[in-house]
């Protein structure tokens, strides 16, 4: 089962993933047929340190003032429900970084991809979500490392699966790797 409304950007760090869901998000954004059509960032970082600060105020810097911006470090599957509508376009960025909070926090990561999934699933807006690609490289040499990219990887599987359009980017070129027409084997 795909939802039409969902679509799934992919990439390594640095890949220009998010600055090509924002550009996916205005897209819908522009194409709303209503006045009352809201776009909102659904954002899952948080600054524990000068560098992440400036990574976050990075994102904040392309952003126009048409952008409603919502933390959802713990809670995104409520954030989800709580701003969705046929006239809103959300945008979760990232997954990966949501995954990393779960885990530090000793949350059932489980039970929280369960209801994210129901809450996409669900939703009657637009939905772009990103996610870090981990899977590429070496299995890690620490518990907590192998925890997060496993765990990624089946929330990334998850999203996937119920995607209707899936891109892949890399060197900030992105590739569609799912489209509606897409059977999964």
């Amino acid at each position: 089962m795909t939802a039409e409304n969902i679509q799934f950007v992919l990439g390594g760090a640095r890949s220009g993933k998010s600055e090509f869901a924002e550009k996916l998000a205005l897209a819908s954004f522009a194409a709303m047929p209503t006045n009352n059509a809201r776009l909102v960032y659904l954002a899952t970082a948080e600054a524990f340190d000068d560098e992440m600060q400036a990574r976050i105020d990075l994102h904040k810097a392309r952003r126009s003032a048409d952008w409603q911006l919502c933390d959802a470090p713990i809670d995104l599957p409520a954030m989800v429900r709580t701003h969705d509508g046929e006239d809103a376009t959300l945008l979760v960025d990232c997954t990966s970084v949501w995954t990393t909070n779960l885990l530090i926090n000793g949350k059932d990561i489980q039970d929280y991809r369960d209801d994210f999934i129901d809450a996409l699933s669900t939703a009657s807006g637009k939905i772009i979500v990103v996610a870090s690609e981990t899977g590429l490289g070496i299995v890690p040499d620490n518990k907590l490392s192998r925890q997060f990219r496993d765990a990624n990887g089946r929330t990334n599987q998850a999203i996937a699966q119920i995607a209707h359009s899936v891109f892949f980017l890399v060197a900030g070129i992105a590739q569609k790797i799912k489209s509606a027409d897409h059977l999964s084997v």
